[in-house]
């Protein structure tokens, strides 16, 4: 088994509980208390690996996963089977430490502000930096350390094997699960570099990036990637390990933190506490849909297996429990004794650190059980070409019932549609419980918008366009002009403006982080009509003509970024032309009108190409798949070019006369604000227009004298 394997399997409830905030209000008193407390802390951490690394050891034996193989198989020898268990606690522990105290550093810690009430946060900001970049770096040489490990054990070859450096440098890349290893091995180290030169809260903002990055690329790796139900494996190992990351990375450097953060300790700790909530449930509900994809019954739940996972669904119980204690208790305690933080803050530690050996405990599992295999088959034989290229059987031919029976639910799709449609009716409903409306066309917009994208990621446009060209390019003219429109008149970021609380603290909450977006230079570039037009046009071009269409019908990844990128684009292309939400300065609707009509011409013009091409596109794909329902792939090909060239224009027809319609109510706003001045000022400007006129007709009369 691979690292990859071993953090990609960490499925189990590895996180912790509560935190966030707001507020300093140490004083000197407590800052000079705080020696041993800041000590005691920063013992947590190591004490947290060794229990981590025990649990580890113990499972491992539990479940057979360090035994030497059967006899006749090639063995690394016993180094490499217990190392690699010991090396991945390290590895995921480090991991979310990095996270934890980077987000805690780019958007919890109290800071200047045009309107800040606390002092600067340079010296906590900067040791969060620092805890961070200690952290990156025991994840990169951990990562890369797990990833000689892993080839050694997969390849059952000794580290002092003579020819072992030639074979792991030859297969490193080719090999996916090492790849992906070293890709996040890589991101660590890029992370802690940053991190140790980094002074700003924006450069810390894009750390976190980062770094997030590098954690998620592991779900493609071990028993995730290697599912039966590969895409649901991968998609909910990705929001576990993203959501135990922050969890429980987020908690240790909180307590790491603790004394630094003194009586701005208690606000910090709140406003984590809600992004530990969304972490418990996300990793709660992706724990489940991960062993789903490994048991094959309830049976399979008396096997080591399965009592590892019980185990570590009680350490999620046990967690969720300490962070209600922590919502309903301690934080309470630690605000009502700033700033003086008396005792206060003592039994916050003591929860905090019997959580975060919890969080060790479960994360020791989670390392053995990627090194064991679980009861339901990683892989299932098939023959069926459309099973070994797509992961999902060949569906039937379609018919006119299909575009209602059709269905395969996306997980991921389903889940990110109705929360974009649970979290718009949220803010809805508290414009209205403060007494403010909000214009019910563009909620009944955004939710057709989000349901349009649910049906056609998950109905028959999903299915069949995974398969054929021609479902392809209607699910892709579906994606990237029909939906965009919706969505833009749904106006959300004027929406999210209206209802997220602002922060006068320094920190950076989901407000600021937008209105920081609102007013970059990245979004002056890319709001420019003619830069998004450009993108939208010559990014059809870059995706079909080159490996990424390919790329995209074969992997979950490339899946993922298509579908990401369609929408992406639509949606800047809709918002530069009939967008009202801020931004940069709009153009006049006669130009943004040239910009439509100019971007539609180049859309047929690309429909046209397809119509008349004469070489099949991603052709190792289609030629090996042989629908028999598609016996002809260049001529559903030239189908899809119809569909691209006609479903094309009537969104463009829609974007026009939305255009338009903006544009008189423009003029007709400012004749009514004309005539109401008019009104005010006996019509001041029209007297002085004509008065010019006089002016200038008696200067031409004097002129003619």
């Amino acid at each position: 088994m691979s690292l990859p394997d071993r953090v990609a399997r960490s499925s189990g409830p590895a996180a912790g509980a509560s935190t966030g905030g707001s507020k300093r209000g140490s004083t000197g008193a407590a800052v000079t208390t705080t020696t041993g407390r800041h000590s005691l802390a920063l013992w947590l951490v190591p004490t947290v690996i060794v229990v981590g690394l025990l649990a580890s050891v113990l499972a491992a034996r539990s479940t057979g996963a360090t035994m030497a193989p059967p006899a006749g198989l090639t063995d690394a020898g016993p180094v490499v089977r217990w190392a690699l268990p010991l090396v991945g606690v390290v590895h995921d522990l480090a991991a979310a430490l990095t996270v934890g105290a980077l987000l805690l550093a780019a958007t919890m810690i109290p800071g200047a502000s045009p309107k800040a009430t606390v002092a600067p946060d340079e010296p906590r900001r900067a040791f969060a930096l620092r805890v961070a970049t200690g952290a990156a770096f025991v994840w990169a040489v951990a990562g890369a350390v797990g990833v000689v490990l892993t080839f050694a054990d997969a390849a059952g070859m000794p580290l002092s094997d003579p020819a072992f450096g030639t074979e792991l440098m030859s297969s490193v890349w080719p090999i996916e699960t090492l790849r992906v290893g070293l890709i996040s091995a890589v991101a660590a180290f890029v992370v802690a570099t940053g991190a140790a030169v980094a002074r700003t809260r924006g450069a810390a903002v894009a750390l976190t990036v980062v770094a997030v990055l590098g954690v998620l690329v592991l779900a493609l790796g071990g028993h995730a990637g290697g599912s039966s139900d590969h895409e649901t494996a991968v998609n909910a190992m990705a929001v576990h390990l993203l959501s135990a990351s922050i969890w429980v990375g987020g908690l240790i450097a909180l307590v790491v933190l603790r004394s630094s953060l003194a009586a701005g300790l208690g606000p910090v700790a709140r406003r984590y506490s809600t992004v530990a909530l969304w972490c418990f449930v996300a990793l709660a509900l992706s724990g489940v849909m991960a062993a789903t994809t490994r048991l094959g019954g309830w049976s399979d739940l008396t096997t080591p297996y399965g009592i590892l996972l019980i185990v570590k669904a009680t350490a999620l119980a046990l967690l969720g429990v300490a962070g209600w204690r922590h919502r309903t208790s301690t934080i309470d305690a630690i605000e009502a004794t700033a700033p003086t933080m008396t005792g206060a803050s003592r039994p916050f530690f003591r929860l905090a650190a019997a959580e975060t050996l919890l969080m060790a405990v479960a994360f020791g599992v989670a390392t053995a059980l990627a090194r064991s295999a679980p009861p339901k088959p990683e892989s299932v034989v098939d023959p069926s070409p459309a099973l070994a290229l797509t992961g999902y059987p060949a569906p039937a031919a379609p018919t006119a019932t299909s575009w209602l029976t059709a269905w395969r639910i996306e997980w991921l799709f389903l889940a990110v549609g109705l929360l974009a449609i649970g979290l718009y009716l949220a803010g809805v409903v508290r414009l209205h419980r403060r007494g403010d409306r909000w214009p019910v066309g563009r909620t009944i917009t955004w939710v057709i918008g989000w349901l349009l994208f649910v049906y056609a990621t998950n109905g028959v446009l999903g299915i069949y366009g995974r398969v054929a060209f021609s479902w392809h390019m209607t699910l892709h003219m579906v994606e990237a002009m029909v939906i965009p429109i919706f969505l833009v008149l749904g106006a959300p970021v004027t929406l999210a403006l209206r209802t997220l609380r602002p922060r006068s603290d320094g920190t950076l909450g989901p407000r600021e982080l937008l209105l920081g977006l609102i007013h970059s230079r990245f979004l002056a570039v890319i709001g420019n009509p003619i830069f998004a037009a450009a993108f939208f046009f010559m990014s059809l071009v870059a995706f079909y003509w080159t490996g990424l269409f390919e790329l995209a019908l074969t992997t979950h990844t490339g899946h993922l970024i298509m579908t990401a990128h369609f929408l992406l684009a639509g949606y800047l292309f809709a918002w530069v032309l009939i967008g009202v939400d801020p931004g940069p300065k709009r153009w006049s609707p006669a130009f943004r009108l040239i910009v439509l009509f100019a971007t539609i011409a180049f859309h047929a013009f690309f429909g046209v190409a397809m119509i008349s091409g004469t070489t099949v596109l991603a052709p190792d794909f289609f030629e090996y798949l042989k629908l028999p329902w598609v016996p002809d792939p260049l001529a559903d090909q030239r189908t899809g070019g119809s569909v691209a060239w006609a479903i094309g224009e009537l969104p463009a027809l829609v974007l026009a006369l939305i255009v338009a319609a903006q544009w008189f109510r423009s003029d007709s706003a400012d004749a009514v604000r004309g005539d109401r001045r008019a009104e005010r000022d006996g019509d001041a400007e029209l007297a002085a227009y004509n008065a010019r006129l006089a002016a200038l007709a008696q200067r031409d009369e004097r002129a003619d004298r």
